[in-house]
C-alpha cells in the first residue's frame, strides 16, 4: 500500500533526539526528508554523530550508532545558514516543501533570515514546527535544558520516586519523546490536514516542558480533587494500592503488578492462595497509601520475595491478572511479543 505521506517533503533543522526521531516517524510514514547540518568544523553538525561512537566506529570512519538508527534514509545537506548562499539554498527548499522542523532557540530563524514571516511568504502551504525546551515566548524561553529539566520542571521528576522520596531517574526521556517527538508529530499531522484543506500552512509552536504538563493528567486530578500533590509511592498508580506496583522477587528481578480492576486482583489472589486479600482492594474502601493498603503491600512484598522471577511468570502465564515480569531490554528484544 501506499504510504500515507507518501509525494510529502520534510526538511529537518533539528539535531539531537526529538526532532530527528520525529522526521524518521514521519520518513517512516512515508515522506521524504532532508535533514540540514551546517558546517561540522564551525560545530554545527548534530552532536548525536559523535555520542557513543565505538573505537569501530572511529576506525571505519564512520557516525555513531545512535545517529545512523536516527537518520536512517534521510537525505543529508551541509548548509551554512550564516551565510547568504546557505540561506538561499535552505529558502529554496522551504519553496518546495510541505513541512520544515527546526529546533534552534526562538529568535534564531528569525535572525537568520528565515523566519515564519520569510517562510510562509515563501510557500504559504508551508507548515513549520519548532520544538524547544520552554516555547517561544515566555520568562524560560531562553533558556537551555534538557529531558531532565523539562520532567523536573514539570512536576513528573518528583512523582517518579519511592515513598522514601528517593527520585529515580528514568532512562526512557519523557520531555523529549513525549514532550518532543510526540507532540511535534501530533501537531504537525494536525497542521497538514489544515493546509491540504485550506492551502495554507501554519506555525507549530511545541514547548517540550509544557506538554509534558499537559499530560501529566493523573496527579493533577488528584491536585485538584484534594487540594494535595500525590505522595510519591503511596497514589493508587505509583506504589499505593498493593493491586499495582513492582515487586522484588528471590532472585532480585522484579515482578510488575498490575492487577487495577476487581476481577484482575481477585483472579491474582486466587492463583496466590490468598483468599483473604481478594476483599481488600481500592474498590472495595481500602485507600491507596492508607496504612492499612501499605501493611497489605509489604505482606503481598514478602510472599513474591519468597521465589525467584521464572517461578511467577510460570504460575501466572495462564492466569488473566495483569501480571508480568520486568524485562531488561535485551529480553525484551528477544521476546515473543516483539520478535
Amino acid at each position: 500500500m501506499t504510504l500515507p505521506l507518501a509525494g510529502m517533503r520534510v526538511i529537518d533543522f533539528t539535531r539531537l533526539l526529538p526532532g530527528p526521531l520525529a522526521t524518521r516517524h514521519l520518513l517512516e510514514l512515508g515522506a521524504e526528508v532532508i535533514k540540514v547540518e551546517g558546517p561540522p568544523e564551525q560545530g554545527q553538525d548534530d552532536g548525536t554523530r559523535h555520542m557513543g561512537r565505538t573505537a569501530d566506529d572511529i576506525a571505519q570512519d564512520r557516525d555513531s550508532l545512535t545517529f545512523r538508527l536516527l537518520n536512517e534514509g534521510k537525505q543529508l545537506r551541509q548548509l551554512d545558514l550564516r551565510e547568504a548562499a546557505g540561506r538561499d539554498a535552505a529558502l529554496a527548499l522551504a519553496r518546495d516543501a510541505d513541512v520544515l522542523i527546526e529546533g534552534f532557540r526562538p529568535g534564531v530563524m528569525q535572525r537568520l533570515g528565515l523566519g515564519w514571516d520569510v517562510l510562509h511568504a515563501a510557500n504559504p502551504r508551508l507548515v513549520v514546527c519548532a520544538i524547544t525546551g520552554y516555547g517561544q515566548q515566555g520568562p524560560w524561553s531562553q533558556r537551555a535544558g534538557h529531558d531532565i529539566n523539562y520532567i523536573a520542571m514539570a512536576g513528573v521528576l518528583e512523582q517518579i520516586a519511592t515513598s522514601d522520596g528517593d527520585i529515580a531517574v528514568p532512562n526512557f526521556q519523557i520531555g523529549d519523546l513525549l514532550g518532543g517527538t510526540q507532540a511535534a508529530l501530533c501537531g504537525v499531522l494536525a497542521a497538514l490536514v489544515g493546509a491540504l484543506r485550506t492551502g495554507r500552512g501554519r506555525f507549530v509552536d511545541i514547548s517540550m516542558a509544557h506538554e509534558v504538563l499537559r499530560h501529566h493528567v493523573l496527579a493533577a486530578a488528584t491536585l485538584s480533587a484534594t487540594g494535595r500533590v500525590p505522595l510519591p509511592g503511596r497514589d493508587m498508580l505509583s506504589g499505593g494500592a498493593p493491586c499495582y506496583g513492582v515487586y522484588r522477587t528471590a532472585d532480585g528481578r522484579h515482578l510488575a503488578v498490575g492487577a487495577l480492576e476487581l476481577k484482575f486482583w481477585r483472579a491474582l489472589c486466587g492463583a496466590l492462595d490468598r483468599p483473604r486479600w481478594a476483599h481488600r482492594h481500592w474498590s472495595l474502601g481500602e485507600r491507596p497509601g492508607g496504612d492499612e493498603a501499605m501493611r497489605l503491600r509489604t505482606d503481598v512484598a514478602a510472599l513474591f520475595a519468597s521465589q525467584p522471577l521464572n517461578h511467577w511468570v510460570k504460575l501466572f502465564d495462564t492466569v488473566d491478572c495483569c501480571v508480568t515480569p520486568v524485562l531488561r531490554l535485551d529480553e525484551a528484544h528477544a521476546h515473543p511479543l516483539f520478535t
